[in-house]
């Protein structure tokens, strides 16, 4: 059984940083690229950051870019979210996801539970 747990949200200030986990299971974690996906309060989903499958290759949307980094350790099966200059508007439920394949295309199958980050002073 695919499982994806994310962990590492919670308050913080605007400024402030704050690095995302997701632990992954149920899988072999190596041979699939891996995204993040935000959604704020009564907006949509939002695609963030994608990785793909051995780390070499990243991408960002263009309201993180340069803010936030995406990485993996594929011998702990995690992938990360360091999150640096947060914003407001950076407030959001953060969830990780598995992609069909190994590089960041396509449709994701898996989700997580989502954390939630609020960016407030």
């Amino acid at each position: 059984e695919v499982q994806l747990v994310e962990s590492g949200g919670g308050l913080v200030q605007p400024g402030g940083s704050l690095r995302l986990s997701c632990a992954a299971s149920g899988f072999t974690f190596s041979r699939y690229a891996m995204s993040w996906v935000r959604q704020a309060p009564g907006k949509g989903r939002e695609w963030v950051s994608g990785i793909n499958s051995i780390g070499v290759s990243r991408s960002y949307a263009d309201s993180v870019k340069g803010r936030f980094t995406i990485s993996r350790d594929n011998a702990k099966n995690t992938l990360y979210l360091q999150m640096n200059s947060l914003k407001p508007e950076d407030t959001a439920v953060y969830y990780c996801a598995k992609y069909k394949v190994a590089v960041v295309t396509g449709n994701v199958d898996y989700w997580g539970q989502g954390t939630q980050v609020t960016v407030s002073s």
